[in-house]
């Protein structure tokens, strides 16, 4: 046994099946004790539904917290302060008042409540039936004001728009990078569309068995050995794909 970077979604990937959440909190909290791992939520939600979650649920304090899709990052999950070489990096090539107004042209695009907004992350609701075209329709508009934004669909609803430098797993890539740790030696899980920038580097991925279609669909079109398609859900198919790495 060594140390290993784990890094988990929350919502319906770690949460969602309780007696497994407890099991697997138990793994990781003494892997963390003996060895020395490091444990990251990399989550869809903000700072304060990550809070009311991780209160809800008895989460274990994280190493490192990545929200609202890759575009924040805390150290300390008790404090408000995110870290400023992550923000500087993600600065890089954004203008959110810029992209806003060429995003409201489009009316299927509905603005998400402010708690799910920041600096650098702007999120709309999306009809499913509509996305495919309003997503291709956007994307050419932003390329040709020169933005190179991330659109990323996931939910059925949910698109959020992000800088060129910010995602899940752009962020993993920074921890490795400050912490020194190899991509052999993390893994990374997730169940919908805004958790596939955690599989497409070097690292492990667990993709749980609860999977949302988007997510189910890619896997099918990326299949590769350092991916494996949990058959139980969320903390149970971590747990399982955990022990087909062999990391516990």
């Amino acid at each position: 046994m060594k140390p290993f970077l784990f890094v988990t979604d929350l919502d319906n990937t770690l949460v969602g099946d309780d007696p497994a959440l407890k099991t697997l909190n138990q793994h990781l909290a003494k892997h963390r004790q003996e060895y020395g791992t490091k444990i990251v939520y990399a989550t869809g939600r903000s700072l304060y539904l990550y809070r009311l979650l991780a209160k809800a649920k008895l989460l274990l304090s994280p190493d490192a917290l990545i929200t609202s899709v890759g575009t924040e990052m805390y150290f300390d999950s008790n404090k408000e302060v995110c870290d400023p070489e992550w923000e500087k990096i993600l600065s890089q090539g954004w203008n959110r008042e810029e992209i806003v107004s060429i995003a409201s042209k489009f009316e299927d695009l509905q603005f998400q409540p402010d708690s799910e907004q920041n600096p650098f992350k702007i999120s709309y609701y999306l009809a499913q039936s509509v996305s495919e075209k309003v997503i291709n329709k956007l994307r050419t508009a932003l390329y040709d004001r020169g933005y190179q934004v991330k659109l990323i669909y996931s939910g059925g609803q949910d698109l959020d728009l992000l800088p060129p430098n910010g995602d899940k797993g752009l962020a993993v890539q920074f921890l490795r990078d400050r912490w020194n740790i190899a991509a052999c030696d993390t893994v990374t899980c997730g169940d919908s569309g805004n958790d596939v920038a955690l599989f497409i580097g070097e690292e492990k991925g667990i993709i749980v068995g609860n999977a949302k279609p988007e997510l189910s669909q890619w896997y099918r079109e990326n299949k590769h050995e350092s991916l494996y398609f949990a058959k139980a859900a969320c903390a149970g198919g971590i747990l399982e794909g955990l022990k087909y790495f062999n990391f516990v």
